[in-house]
């Protein structure tokens, strides 16, 4: 394969089917689905560089909503404009809306989740591998420097034995990244520089130098298209609404979607508090085992969200006893359509200013800091996942343990892909729980 010479553009049809295909198989949350983009974009197919996906991740960190689905969005509408990032954007989260209703179908039919217990099993060790490689995969790309490694290690501290929330992690990293770019240029520069590309992964169709395409330029009568365009549908679904549980989910659902800065873990305590208290669309049991079946589906996890609203549409009979299906399924479906709707606003109102800054260093430099300190809440997350996992009854569960280590062998040492990886472990799960005496 010729990597000093970019890869032919993919027609429109080959670039739909990547994303269909990454909606199915998107696992391990946002640090894993973010592995999973910059093995296949960067790495193999070479559609973007690693520092345009760097650039681009950085700013989809600062955002509220889920960093893995803006930054598809992103990339989708860096290479075909807005009908880019909308496959993208959507394709990234429809198969999990599907994915999830079913299972929150049968999970309320036959109150229970043993059916695919097993193969989840065998799934939650894998993703904490995912995660934890991926973590390893940015951090060695992001962390260029021993400043930007410390910064990564004091955010974990931060995360991990403080509890500060994201969003003020996020804050004082973007504010040292400031300062630092007065102070000392050079650490929170990163390298726009073609020639360490091609040593690495080759020259890439959207590259270091390759420039802005017109529909990525700014505009503001671009911008305010946009801003009309996005709040105008936003009321008109919301006006269609005749159903007061539903129309209570748009509004509860576009509030949520403006807080969830730092993932859907920052933002369960609001969900929770609005699900479960304010609304009683779910109970403290139902909300649990959402976030557990959100964890081990593919989509980014803050599709608890769809979980929670097909719940309590059906548990309120929005549409009477003989339609409880129906009514879950829309419960699910407008909680998706306002909790993504601004994430796609922030990318298309936002995109062309942070590809018109992508040189300028007092803009670039906070949003380097950003992404260090972000590798280290990574790490906090993989820990988390470790310790939920692989800890069972105050004792290790030696066989998650060991599933764990495999994966993250798999990933690491042979290259194996993240799906086979994800398949192999949960077939071992399924074949594990056919012997019950085995697990703690």
């Amino acid at each position: 394969m010729n990597t000093t010479q970019p890869p032919s553009k993919p027609s429109f049809v080959q670039f739909f089917l990547y994303w269909l295909k990454l909606g199915f198989i998107s696992f391990g949350g946002p640090a894993g689905q973010i592995s999973m983009m910059h093995q296949e974009l960067v790495e193999k197919r070479r559609w973007i560089s690693e520092h345009r996906f760097l650039h681009a991740l950085n700013y989809t960190m600062v955002l509220p909503g889920p960093e893995a689905q803006q930054l598809a969005t992103y990339i989708g509408w860096l290479m075909f404009g807005i009908r880019g990032g909308l496959v993208a954007g959507v394709l990234f989260v429809l198969p999990s809306l599907f994915i999830l209703s079913a299972l929150t179908w049968i999970y309320l039919t036959y109150g229970t989740l043993s059916e695919i217990a097993g193969v989840l099993y065998g799934i939650k060790p894998a993703v904490t591998a995912i995660v934890l490689f991926a973590a390893y995969r940015i951090g060695s790309k992001a962390l260029s420097n021993s400043v930007l490694k410390v910064l990564a290690v004091l955010a974990f501290i931060a995360i991990y034995q403080f509890q500060i929330p994201f969003p003020y992690i996020v804050v004082i990293a973007a504010s040292i990244g400031f300062l630092g770019a007065k102070l000392s240029p050079n650490t929170f520069t990163t390298s726009v520089h073609h020639g360490a590309g091609v040593s690495s992964y080759g020259k890439a169709l959207i590259d270091d130098d390759t420039p802005i395409p017109d529909h990525a330029k700014f505009k503001w009568s671009r911008l305010l298209g946009f801003l009309v365009v996005g709040i105008t549908l936003g009321l008109l679904v919301i006006s269609l609404l005749g159903n007061k549980v539903l129309h209570d989910m748009a509004e509860f659902f576009t509030k949520a979607a403006f807080v969830t800065f730092g993932g859907a873990y920052a933002v369960l305590p609001y969900i929770y508090q609005g699900g479960v208290d304010q609304y009683q669309w779910l109970n403290a049991t139902q909300m649990m085992d959402g976030l557990a079946l959100g964890e081990t589906t593919p989509g980014p996890l803050i599709m608890v969200v769809a979980f929670v609203a097909f719940v309590g549409a059906w548990g309120k009979e929005i549409f009477g006893a003989e339609s409880l299906l129906l009514a879950g399924f829309a419960g699910a479906s407008v909680a998706t359509f306002f909790t993504f709707l601004p994430s796609f606003l922030f990318i298309f109102l936002g995109g062309p200013g942070v590809e018109a800054t992508r040189g300028d260093l007092k803009f670039s430099a906070p949003l380097s800091a950003v992404t260090a300190a972000v590798v280290g809440v990574i790490v906090n997350l993989a820990v988390f996942f470790a310790l939920v996992t692989l800890y069972q009854n105050q004792q290790i569960d030696w066989i998650a343990t060991t599933i764990a280590l495999a994966a993250f062998i798999a990933l690491f040492r042979f290259k194996v892909g993240i799906m086979t990886v994800i398949a192999t472990s949960g077939m071992i799960g399924l074949g594990v729980s056919m012997f019950p005496n085995l697990l703690i």
